[in-house]
């Protein structure tokens, strides 16, 4: 089964305005190449991506068949969504044990959430929308 582990914390909801010490950067990216190398050789890994800071965000609404876009997530947080990997793990337990080892849960906390399958596997059966309709 595929799950997201999702990468919330402070830094990506509120950053810095101070540039980020690089030897402190450095650590933190070694930790996650590491990670992500470990989730390779354990044949579960099959995306994930760093995201930039929730000022960056733009957040669309849809309000009376018109599209409203604001700056920035809609809430404000303590923690944002920093980044997200995506596994293909046998079980829960099996997903919650690898999303134990991602080096963010030292900065905020880790979501684990199964993956919503749609179909059997065609490109059509793949969206959100085919499983409604």
């Amino acid at each position: 089964m595929r799950y997201a582990i999702l990468i919330y914390d402070s830094e990506t909801a509120n950053p810095s305005p101070e540039p980020p010490d690089p030897a402190a950067q450095g650590e933190v990216m070694s930790a996650y190449n590491g990670y992500t190398q470990m989730l390779r050789d354990r044949g579960v890994y099959l995306a994930g991506e760093a995201l930039q800071p929730n000022p960056t965000a733009t957040t669309l609404r849809q309000k009376d068949g018109q599209t409203i876009t604001t700056d920035g997530p809609f809430a404000e947080t303590k923690e944002g969504l920093g980044g997200f990997y995506m596994i293909d793990a046998p079980d829960l337990d099996v997903a919650l044990d690898l999303a134990a080892q991602c080096p963010g849960i030292r900065y905020g906390s880790i979501e684990v959430r199964p993956i919503w399958e749609t179909g059997t596997g065609a490109p059509e059966d793949q969206s959100v929308g085919a499983a409604a309709g």
